[in-house]
């Protein structure tokens, strides 16, 4: 089954192209896509630009939002444009089965008993771990939202709400502010029942519900305070709090827990280049950079254990941050993911 419809976001967004100066030493520029904003911004530094120096190449970026068809179109074309990408769960798994990544050479990478299970496959690796969760203004509420059923009372925390355009997450977290235990939802969700309790309990917010499609979105929308509360990236919870000064909260428990893959499109000109960039992304000591860039759980074990008591609490992988928290069903969006979307989108045309 393939998946016609984004999935972290509704497609490709434009990017200025940056490049790092070397000397040419292989096949051709290695062009890198991210999801932009502070995750990419401490990728550039962490891992971009230290490998460009190291291999004597030249590195471009690009930024994307997500969506599998933009990845196959690439590859059908022949002669894709990107040749490494940061994709979700679902898009590694599919694009392996489809066969539009190449294998990795994990001889370069190292031990595979060094990286967290999860972010292990013959056509990805695992480079951080990411939460997805309530986020509010604590300059507004001292004593804000604890849970998704907050997210839904009104009367208590009156004003917009804001949640990612699209099925998943949005129903996850419907559920929950129903009531369904984190641990039940995607038995509760892979039932026609559960599917139309999530959908009726969305239409209670009503007008009071808005949408956003990047990751930079909710964080606008607090600052400004055109909502009072929104589903967003913990990570881009810590670093606008870190860089301005914002007193932004986000809510653990319910918060769903994804990891993210680099790839190599099928076809990439530049795959020796690729093989190396993934390689050395993934060692232990350039791992260990990226939390004190943006407050995300990286993959390598041994990078892991490197990481400063006082960033590690901020992020998904915590023990304490776990507690709670929903694991992504990955296997089950990629079972479903082209159905309910179909259903969200015709629900959404009604609103």
């Amino acid at each position: 089954m393939t998946i016609k419809n984004g999935i972290r976001g509704l497609g490709l967004v434009s990017a200025a192209i940056l490049a790092f100066a070397a000397t040419p030493g292989l096949a051709g520029d290695l062009t890198i896509v991210g999801w932009g904003g502070a995750t990419q911004d401490g990728q550039r530094e962490a891992y971009f630009k230290p490998f460009a120096a190291k291999e004597g190449i030249k590195v471009l970026e690009d930024s994307w939002d997500g969506g599998y068809g933009v990845l196959q179109s690439k590859v059908n074309a022949g002669n894709p444009n990107w040749d490494v990408v940061q994709v979700e769960s679902e898009e590694l798994v599919l694009g392996c089965a489809d066969g539009i990544y190449e294998k990795l050479d994990w001889a370069q990478i190292g031990p595979k008993e060094d990286f967290l299970e999860e972010s292990v496959s013959d056509c990805g690796i695992g480079t951080l771990t990411s939460g997805t969760g309530l986020a509010y203004d604590s300059a507004k509420w001292p004593d804000g939202p604890k849970s998704w059923a907050d997210f839904w009372d009104l009367k208590k925390y009156p004003g917009k709400r804001a949640l990612r355009k699209g099925p998943k997450y949005t129903l996850e977290f419907a559920l929950m502010g129903d009531g369904v235990p984190a641990d039940k939802v995607y038995e509760v969700l892979a039932t026609p029942e559960g599917v139309d309790r999530a959908f009726k309990k969305l239409e209670e917010l009503g007008p009071n519900l808005i949408w956003w499609e990047a990751g930079a979105q909710p964080i606008q929308y607090l600052a400004s305070g055109e909502v009072a509360m929104s589903a967003a990236y913990n990570g881009r919870v810590s670093n606008v709090n870190a860089k301005e000064g914002k007193k932004f909260v986000f809510v653990w428990p319910g918060n769903v827990v994804a990891t993210d893959s680099w790839v190599i499109l099928k076809g990439s000109a530049n795959k020796e280049a690729a093989q190396k960039a993934i390689a050395f992304m993934s060692q232990p000591e350039n791992q260990a950079k990226m939390p004190k860039y943006v407050a995300y759980g990286i993959t390598n074990k041994k990078a892991a254990a490197e990481v400063p008591p006082e960033l590690e609490k901020n992020l998904p992988t915590n023990v304490e941050n776990l507690k709670g928290a929903l694991p992504l069903g990955v296997e089950f969006w990629i079972d479903n993911n082209e159905s309910l979307t179909q259903r969200f989108n015709a629900w959404l045309a009604t609103r």
